[in-house]
């Protein structure tokens, strides 16, 4: 599965939130630059950060699991924090 998400978040602070968020659960695999890969026996994921639009950041989440999958759940929970960044009033909700 893929997943966007377009945040003012700057890339730096996103890239933080990835490696604490998916570090505590998972083993880094792949830390180049603008690029994260995490892997687990449940599956493999890997975000990717690029400048969009000079002031947002484009988040790609993609695993290597179908949908509804415990790392794809995973997934959707760190872009519900991303967002929780941008807009502190932002509920966290949902069962991933």
């Amino acid at each position: 599965m893929r997943y966007f998400h377009r945040t003012p978040v700057p890339i730096d602070d996103v890239l933080a939130a990835a490696d604490t968020f998916f570090g505590e659960r998972m083993q880094t695999v792949t830390s180049k630059g603008r690029h994260r890969t995490y892997r687990h026996t449940a599956g493999t994921v890997t975000v990717d950060l690029r400048v969009e639009g000079g002031h947002y950041t484009h988040v790609t989440v993609a695993t290597d699991q179908v949908g509804e999958s415990e790392v794809d759940k995973l997934a959707k929970r760190f872009l519900g924090t991303v967002h929780t960044k941008a807009h502190a009033a932002h509920e966290l909700r949902g069962a991933y």
